[in-house]
């Protein structure tokens, strides 16, 4: 009995110190949560005026010649790029396999045949489970910060435009969850390239910055100027949105699964700890029952 004590109360303090570990981990997560979401909802400020620009240049036809800027080339599809977002840890819950069980949907749904497809991988989960199932993995960026920095998209986004142009591919999806609330994320696949009225069109009808137009612009220096510089910009605007989302979804991820380790642990703490009294208490019964029968022999 005395060697089942100390093995309950082994596990007890086994777990408690998990118990902390996970608390811990809980505040760093909430923490990140609580930064990345005010860098996002002043990003939003930004995004949606870029959005709105190319959406007006869209709706004034501006988008509609194609040689306008390279990002715009509409060309026949021969590959398609998928740009999947996941995390380079673990322990964030089912956030990655849910992001790769969409997204492998997705593909699928759009092309069946492997070699139609390649995939751009941003987080070492993703990279590894596509070059472990023998994807053509064309490019892999790690290592993206915990509140990412726009800084740190331009490089992204330059490698995937020099694809484009170098048409290694013909077309891009951005695959990533978006963040509803701490609670529930939902899987996107947004089209971001080429830049063309059908890659603005969701956008357009959901966007409430940009109101219908009745009337062209009139650009200077030239048409072909402007859309050189805004369109890279909403390039990049759209990349780092999802990033900056697809971020923002792991740290919730990752708060909701530490909460529930915590308290996973405060249970098997106290179903240990009724253990470890009953046991206790079975202990002393038997050690007053074998004095009292002693007591008894000696006074016979």
């Amino acid at each position: 009995m005395a060697e089942s004590i100390h093995d309950v109360q082994r596990r007890i303090n086994s777990t408690k110190a998990t118990r902390q570990i996970t608390a811990a981990m809980h505040m760093v997560s909430t923490a990140k949560l609580n930064k990345i979401q005010k860098q996002a909802v002043g990003y939003q400020d930004y995004v949606s005026k870029v959005k709105a620009v190319v959406m007006h240049l869209s709706q004034s036809h501006l988008l509609d010649d194609n040689s306008s800027s390279s990002l715009q080339s509409n060309r026949p599809v021969k590959k398609t790029a998928y740009l999947v977002i996941t995390s380079d840890r673990g322990m964030v819950g089912s956030y990655n396999s849910s992001v790769l069980r969409d997204a492998n949907a997705f593909i699928k749904e759009r092309t069946p045949n492997p070699d139609d497809y390649m995939v751009l991988a941003v987080g070492g989960t993703g990279a590894d489970f596509y070059k472990h199932r023998g994807v053509n993995v064309a490019y892999e960026y790690r290592g993206v910060s915990d509140v990412p920095e726009f800084n740190e998209v331009r490089e992204i986004v330059k490698t995937v435009t020099t694809m484009f142009n170098n048409e290694v591919f013909d077309e891009l999806f951005v695959c990533y969850n978006h963040f509803v609330n701490r609670i529930s994320s939902r899987f996107r696949a947004e089209k971001m390239l080429p830049v063309d009225k059908e890659t603005m069109s969701t956008d357009a009808a959901n966007d409430t910055q940009a109101s219908p137009l009745t009337a062209e612009y009139d650009t200077e220096p030239s048409d072909e100027a402007v859309l050189q510089v805004v369109l890279p910009q909403y390039a990049e605007s759209l990349v780092y949105g999802a990033i900056l989302d697809a971020k923002t979804a792991e740290h919730a991820s990752s708060t909701n699964a530490m909460q529930s380790a915590t308290d996973n642990a405060d249970d098997l703490i106290a179903t240990l700890q009724l253990h470890y009294n009953r046991a206790r208490q079975a202990q002393i019964t038997t050690e007053i029952t074998e004095i009292t029968g002693g007591q008894e022999a000696l006074n016979n």
